[in-house]
């Protein structure tokens, strides 16, 4: 049995925050084989939280999720959702009630028949468990088995984004009896297609998985054996890249991309995230500044974002002032260049809400990220007369400390959402587990009730008034959305899947 040190990344991390266990490589190296089998050596830049299902959190932890568990439904690279361990479903009339219909040949490594039981535990208790994306459940009532293979779950009212919640940490089932075991922490019992090597495992270096030789669903596995090696710096990161000791990774720092393209790596491109000022506290409860609208629109046009662009990710994004995906139904192409860099006229805004000397804000601060991009940061803020104060915590911190509201102002990078609901949901509606200061308005209320209970015109509508609504006031002061890039070598293709910043495990394959 091994112990887990926790870490601070959330489902939506940016990918410098993950200061995990230093890494020497993928033990012995990648072995992309040209077929079915050898082993895949993955550069992850997170290492495991836990492995207890119900704390299982998603984004760079994801593949340890999904190799030792089944999620109920899954989503296809264009986020389509598929059946996985739910075969069918349908909901009522007024899709309060979500009834799934389950596979009856999927076993638990420990050897017992996973049936609709154990779904349902496994949904209460991530529900009420401690992962930071527990509120994809929050609209669920219950959940039973009305027999082995029928679950059925109840909601307090219309969920759109439910679906895709359980094909995602929300859904993956563990057995009945041991949602509440701790001991599953660090040696967890799923149905998935690879079973957790505790003995080859090194916690925060090495996650070692062995095939399950009994998996119900062999086309989900490629390889023989699954190492995620864990990086948190760049430069140990590029260098296991140049000595092909990984087949695929995620990547700390851009500016090390022309060096892995050289080294005869595929670069792998999509958007999820944006990346950004969270102006949290809108009603300046601890920064009275903050709850003047002029004051956050003042911070918006402070910012130069080609700058911010160019030195913090070497261009490799594009600038917004939206939290919205281009993908979403409220995407405004328009919100992206809302407010112009001014530096004048946002001293001019700052006077008007009665702060012509500006004022003073602390935000956190994380050694993850290099000091410049701090100071630089800062500096803008600077030249409109705010004066930025860093807090410097520790990364195991660094998340709980924003969801806390200890802070009124951060740097972050967080998910857009697939849908315009769920970014609601993650971000803005009252109870958001990202608007930890549990601000709204009623308009804002409005927008997301027609969003959840509307027609698809009635809903794209309303996505597209708040997503106008959020700029106006500026909710937030985004700099970009970052390409997210995850690089293969020449043995392995990927597929990069729409949602989430690492491909998922079953699309990543020899060639």
């Amino acid at each position: 049995m091994f112990k887990f040190k926790r870490m601070a990344v959330a489902t939506l991390v940016a990918a410098a925050l993950a200061l995990a266990g230093c890494s020497a490589g993928g033990g012995g190296g990648a072995t992309g084989s040209g077929s079915t089998g050898g082993t895949l050596t993955w550069g992850v830049i997170a290492q495991a939280t836990t492995f207890q299902q119900k704390d299982m959190r998603w984004a760079n932890e994801s593949p340890y999720g999904q190799a030792v568990y089944d999620s109920l439904l899954i989503t296809n690279p264009d986020f389509e959702v598929q059946p996985n361990l739910a075969t069918k479903w349908e909901y009522n009339t007024d899709n309060t009630v979500l009834t799934l219909t389950l596979r009856d040949d999927v076993k638990f490594t420990n050897g017992e028949t996973l049936t609709a039981k154990d779904a349902a535990a496994s949904l209460l208790a991530f529900r009420d468990g401690n992962s930071p994306n527990k509120s994809l459940l929050r609209l669920v009532t219950d959940a039973k088995a009305v027999d082995d293979t029928t679950l059925e779950i109840t909601l307090s009212e219309p969920d759109p984004g439910l679906l895709t919640a359980i094909t995602q940490n929300a859904g993956l089932v563990a057995p009945a009896d041991k949602v509440d075991d701790p001991a599953t922490a660090t040696d967890p019992v799923g149905s998935g297609p690879y079973i957790l090597n505790t003995k080859e495992t090194v916690v925060g270096s090495s996650y070692v998985f062995d095939k399950n030789k009994d998996y119900w669903n062999p086309d989900h596995q490629h390889y023989d054996k699954l190492v995620l090696s864990v990086y948190n710096a760049a430069p140990a990161l590029l260098s296991a890249v140049q000595g092909g000791q990984v087949n695929v990774s995620n990547v700390i720092d851009r500016t090390t991309l022309p060096q892995m393209k050289a080294a005869g790596y595929t670069l792998n491109e999509s958007q999820l995230d944006w990346q950004g000022f969270l102006i949290m506290d809108r009603a300046g409860t601890i920064v009275p500044a903050l709850g003047n609208v002029k004051v956050r629109q003042a911070i918006n046009m402070a910012l130069d974002r080609e700058a911010l662009l160019k030195t913090l990710i070497s261009g490799y994004g594009e600038v917004t002032d939206q939290i919205f995906a281009p993908w979403s139904p409220g995407y405004d192409k328009s919100l992206d260049t809302h407010y112009k860099h001014d530096v004048a006229g946002a001293k001019k805004l700052l006077a008007e809400a009665g702060y012509p000397d500006g004022f003073e804000v602390t935000m956190p601060r994380v050694g993850s990220l290099p000091a410049a991009q701090w100071t630089l940061m800062a500096d803008q803020l600077a030249q409109i007369g705010v004066t930025v104060k860093y807090d410097d915590v520790q990364p195991a911190d660094f998340i709980s400390a924003i969801l806390g509201a200890k802070y009124a102002m951060t740097w972050f990078q967080l998910q857009m959402g697939p849908t315009d609901w769920q970014l609601a949901q993650f971000q803005i509606a009252e109870n958001a587990t990202w608007n930890p200061f549990h601000y709204t308005t009623p308009e804002v209320k409005d927008w997301i009730s027609t969003i959840q209970t509307g027609t698809e015109d009635e809903a794209k509508k309303a996505g597209a008034d708040l997503n106008k609504y959020l700029v106006d006031n500026a909710w937030n002061a985004p700099f970009y959305r970052p390409t997210n890039v995850f690089v293969s070598d020449a043995n392995t293709k990927v597929q990069p899947q729409t949602g989430n910043v690492v491909p998922y495990l079953w699309n990543v394959q020899p060639k």
